[in-house]
């Protein structure tokens, strides 16, 4: 484990475990719900977890590239899609660990994906997580990441942000079409039970988690496209930002809302996450 510290900000990180962040606090605080000790980041609604080199869900695994089409493993067996990419189930190693700053790095090959990345940490007026991925591989390859957070849902959560849409989905969680959507304003009434992607997200999300409030901006690829999750009785909430629509590869329909990036060798994706504490 990583531990970063500064401007009241404490930060853990899981180099061998997808880069997860463990835990995350402000003032004393936690603003992530803890991951525990010897947990799998990737088996438990807790602490962040890296989301590359697709975000959300694959119908069937099914991914088409300039060379043909290939099917990753279904991960999320019952409803038969392959979930948030296999970023998160290879190891990290560390380039540079410093007393408020890391910087972890990937190199991974895997199906038609040959792609470095760079994840870089900091802590000081805010939180800030940058995700960089270089395609090494297939010329034309689509791309796409995210970040997705287990924030603590203390009573009187409040989530608010604005947006021009949202996802219909079908029973397995994939989307059929787009709906009209202001975003989101409120508490357990308006989020409780959502697993629901927004489009045309303004890139920043006003959190009040109980007694503490951040606001959570997206920026460079994941400044557009949100998605919330929310669990019946659970003790989180995710806002997830993201770059890309849930399973776009097979939905060309929704392009226009938040494409997959079509990388050139060579070529980069960006992605930022900013936590600012709120007064």
């Amino acid at each position: 484990m990583i531990e970063i510290t500064g401007g009241g900000w404490r930060a853990a990180l899981l180099p061998e475990r997808g880069g997860a962040v463990a835990a995350l606090s402000h003032a004393g605080r936690d603003v992530l719900l803890p991951l525990p000790a010897g947990a799998d980041p990737n088996e438990n609604w807790a602490g962040a977890f890296l989301m590359l080199p697709w975000t959300n869900r694959l119908d069937e695994g099914r991914l088409a590239y300039p060379g043909g089409v290939h099917h990753f493993p279904c991960n999320r067996v019952a409803e038969r899609t392959a979930l948030h990419g296999f970023g998160r189930e290879h190891p990290w190693a560390v380039e540079r660990a410093g007393a408020d700053s890391a910087v972890l790095v990937q190199e991974v090959e895997e199906g038609p994906y040959h792609y470095a990345a760079r994840l870089e940490v900091a802590v000081g007026e805010a939180f800030s997580l940058t995700l960089a991925v270089t395609n090494l591989g297939v010329d034309g390859m689509p791309f796409g990441t995210g970040l997705h957070p287990f924030f603590v849902r203390r009573p009187g959560t409040q989530i608010a942000f604005s947006a021009t849409g949202t996802l219909a989905r079908d029973d397995r969680n994939l989307p059929v079409a787009a709906v009209p959507s202001s975003g989101l304003d409120g508490g357990e009434e308006v989020f409780a039970g959502l697993d629901t992607h927004y489009t045309g997200w303004s890139g920043e999300v006003r959190l009040d988690l109980g007694d503490v409030a951040f606001a959570l901006r997206g920026e460079e690829s994941w400044a557009g496209n949100l998605q919330v999750f929310a669990p019946h009785g659970a003790a989180v909430i995710s806002a997830e930002p993201v770059s890309h629509v849930p399973d776009v590869a097979n939905r060309p329909g929704l392009a226009a809302l938040g494409d997959m990036t079509r990388l050139p060798r060579g070529g980069t994706i960006t992605g930022r996450a900013v936590l600012l504490p709120r007064m």
